[in-house]
């Protein structure tokens, strides 16, 4: 057909956490007959998208099936993408119950890059870890810098990181507070340009698809 449709993604993501995302689900509203309220996460994470044929066989092969990102294979405008060319500072972030990227894999990245890297590993799962704002009750997280050549692994790095409570959003605005550099530019008041010029107004057609 040309692309995985937004059912199918949906599907296979609901497959990894069975117990939460399906079984648990018509226990309550099917069986029990309470259907839960409607939060805009909950609509957001339902609003599933189709993709493309040769993207998606290429993420899983390369990214996941051969590991070529990190083995220095995967190739883009035709030169190797080699993670240790990286040495920009890094923010990077894991969530504790992350069933698609478990945090100690995300953690790898000190193993790859040379920059300077800042760790942080939030409370909750794949999307309300990262789907965390400010005010939110129950938030938490841990963060810590690593800046010199010595590795420390996950289970040290958790145990020494100490977590502070809220909304780790805040946490990365003042750490891109710091490093911005000269003059600030004022946020367009329109999308797109002269030479990309929108194809339609948001949230675009693709919602309107049946």
């Amino acid at each position: 057909q040309g692309f995985l449709d937004g059912r199918q993604m949906a599907g296979a993501f609901q497959i990894l956490r069975s117990n939460d995302l399906t079984w648990s689900k018509l226990v309550h509203d099917y069986l029990m007959g309470e259907r839960a309220p409607l939060t805009d996460l909950m609509a957001w994470n339902s609003d599933a998208t189709r993709m493309p044929y040769r993207m998606h066989s290429e993420y899983l092969r390369k990214l996941f099936l051969d590991d070529d990102l990190v083995e220095g294979r995967y190739v883009a405008d035709g030169r190797p993408v080699a993670l240790a060319d990286l040495r920009l500072p890094m923010f990077v972030v894991g969530t504790e119950q992350d069933h698609v990227a478990p945090w100690r894999s995300v953690y790898k990245i000190h193993l790859h890059a040379q920059g300077d890297i800042t760790f942080l590993l939030a409370s909750g799962g794949h999307n309300a870890g990262i789907v965390s704002e400010p005010g939110h009750p129950g938030r938490s997280y841990r963060v810590g810098a690593h800046n010199d050549n010595h590795y420390v692994d996950p289970d040290t790095w958790l145990a020494t990181a100490t977590a502070k409570p809220g909304s780790w959003w805040l946490e990365w605005a003042e750490w891109l507070d710091r490093q911005a550099s000269g003059a600030r530019a004022n946020a367009p008041r329109e999308a797109g340009s002269a030479k990309c010029r929108p194809l339609g107004d948001a949230p675009g057609t693709y919602v309107l698809v049946e």
